[in-house]
């Protein structure tokens, strides 16, 4: 049977020579599908061989995998109250943990959860730091080695974001979920975190901040007992955004050899550990994450109203 023909969209943009040997000239981002309001959040789910993501306004995850497509998964997927919360009520990042649990960052239930995929229901890891309600969790990852959950809270689910009534905790922190699920606050000093990830040998704590402002990446160590020390800038991409390139540092992801792969101004962005950009997929719509599928060398995106991919010369790290 023959594979079926998407529709592309998108170009490449080689910074640096050795961006070739990770996606070749040849490369085609594909379009698997459309219509959404903002999709974000991809994770591949290896058991099953399909990809799960969300639309935050619509409230909903979706499914997509080669055969079937496009399906909903989870709705509601990140706020099961009553009536209109915000315009971004729904889970964002969402990633499987070491027990092959969905683990989701709501918005308008304002919690990490942890949810079977083969059995549903849904526990609550984290709504609170020492008592008071979190703001809208945005992206979360698992340490393969201490087991702890590490999680973004900034605003952007608050129904009017940083001045919402609503708001308890002063900061908009970067959290740590312990295995025996105390939550601390690890970072309190970025405007805006948002999408995080760590370094292959899990040393590193990568966070992107979407500020217009300061557009950055940071670099945090993390110690043997899974707390987060001083932290470095990575890359800096505010004269992008001043020079009127769309989206800011959002969500992101590391391959196999260290780089980080990450929705910023324009599209995404390739940058090396030590801080040195690679190259470019420039979009043409605002990117807001990525995830590695398929063998660990396909790479999904979501893109404002679409979900897209390309096959890279590289994998994931973890594959």
């Amino acid at each position: 049977m023959a594979q079926k023909a998407y529709p592309t969209m998108g170009k490449i943009i080689y910074e640096d020579a050795a961006f070739e040997k990770l996606l070749p000239k040849s490369s085609k981002i594909e379009v698997l599908a459309s219509g959404f309001e903002w999709s974000e959040g991809p994770v591949w789910n290896k058991e099953g061989g399909y990809l799960l993501f969300s639309d935050v306004p619509k409230n909903t995850v979706y499914k997509w995998e080669e055969k079937s497509g496009l399906s909903v998964f989870l709705k509601p997927s990140g706020y099961t109250g009553l009536g209109e919360y915000s315009d971004e009520p729904g889970s964002n990042g969402l990633f499987i943990d070491s027990k092959g649990r969905l683990i989701s960052s709501e918005h308008g239930d304002r919690r990490i959860s942890a949810m079977s995929l083969t059995l549903g229901g849904k526990i609550t890891l984290s709504d609170n730091y020492e008592g008071k309600r979190l703001n809208s969790p945005n992206d979360v990852v698992q340490h393969k080695t201490n087991g702890s959950y590490y999680f973004t809270d900034p605003p952007y689910g608050l129904a009017k974001k940083q001045d919402d009534p609503s708001r308890e905790v002063k900061q908009f922190g970067v959290y740590r979920i312990s295995p025996e699920g105390k939550t601390t606050l690890q970072i309190g000093d970025l405007s805006r975190p948002n999408g995080l990830a760590f370094s292959t040998d899990g040393k590193l704590l990568y966070v992107a901040q979407s500020d217009p402002e300061k557009a950055i990446w940071m670099s945090y160590p993390v110690d043997n007992d899974g707390n987060i020390g001083k932290g470095k800038l990575l890359y800096d991409a505010t004269a992008m955004v001043k020079a009127g390139s769309a989206g800011l540092p959002d969500g992101f992801k590391v391959d196999q050899n260290g780089n980080i792969w990450s929705s910023g101004p324009g599209g995404l962005l390739v940058i090396t550990p030590a801080g040195k950009l690679l190259g470019r997929i420039e979009m043409g719509e605002l990117t807001s994450n990525c995830a590695w599928g398929n063998d660990g060398t396909v790479l999904y995106l979501t893109v404002d109203g679409y979900l897209c991919r390309i096959k890279t010369n590289t994998k994931g790290a973890g594959w």
